[in-house]
């Protein structure tokens, strides 16, 4: 059996190439604008253009930079309150999950089975969290449990037209236990989705 690897070429407007790569240089104190220098040259070489705008030196600990959906920077313990470098989701990537879940609890979107929309949830919390497992996340994942918990009981409501009444209130225990809604701040060991 032959090793080949397949490459595809869209030949109507000229070759295509992958559009971004990202990459991260780290390098000594005092180094940076010589690496630059030599990015520059390397991909020149290469026919590739380094983007200027997207491209900037950052000193850490001082500064923090985003990569592959991560924050990369200063962080604190919240025990002892010293301070390390780290790694934690970054704003951008907790907002779009927002508004993942934000789109699956739409009033217009209450004509769909309740067990279906928690299971969308669930994907949408699953794998954001299997991604987002490295470094710092328990805040992340407490501020999105809390967002999504909030408006499942916002769409159950408009569903079932129980807004004064007691049964509008959808407690955690019908959330969490009846429905079976992710939970990502019990995420452990014993959790079956969290050993994939």
């Amino acid at each position: 059996m032959k090793r080949e690897c397949h490459v595809r070429f869209c030949e109507s407007g000229g070759v295509r190439l992958p559009s971004a790569t990202r990459l991260v240089i780290l390098c000594h104190r005092g180094k940076a604008a010589e690496a630059l220098t030599r990015l520059r040259e390397l991909m020149g070489k290469l026919k590739l253009t380094v983007n200027e705008e997207k491209t900037r030196i950052c000193s850490l600990p001082a500064g923090h930079f985003d990569f592959l959906g991560y924050t990369f920077g200063r962080l604190y313990s919240p025990r002892t309150g010293s301070s390390y470098i780290g790694c934690r989701p970054s704003k951008k990537s907790i907002r779009r999950a927002v508004e993942k879940v934000h789109a699956l609890t739409a009033r217009n979107m209450t004509w769909q089975e309740t067990t279906d929309v928690v299971a969308k949830l669930n994907r949408v919390l699953r794998g954001w969290a299997n991604y987002f497992k490295v470094g710092t996340v328990s805040g992340a994942y407490r501020a999105l449990e809390r967002y999504t918990a909030q408006r499942l009981r916002r769409w159950l409501r408009y569903k079932h037209k129980a807004w004064h009444s007691r049964a509008g209130r959808f407690y955690d225990s019908h959330l969490y236990g009846e429905l079976g809604l992710v939970r990502l701040t019990a995420r452990g060991r014993d959790v079956p989705w969290a050993k994939a």
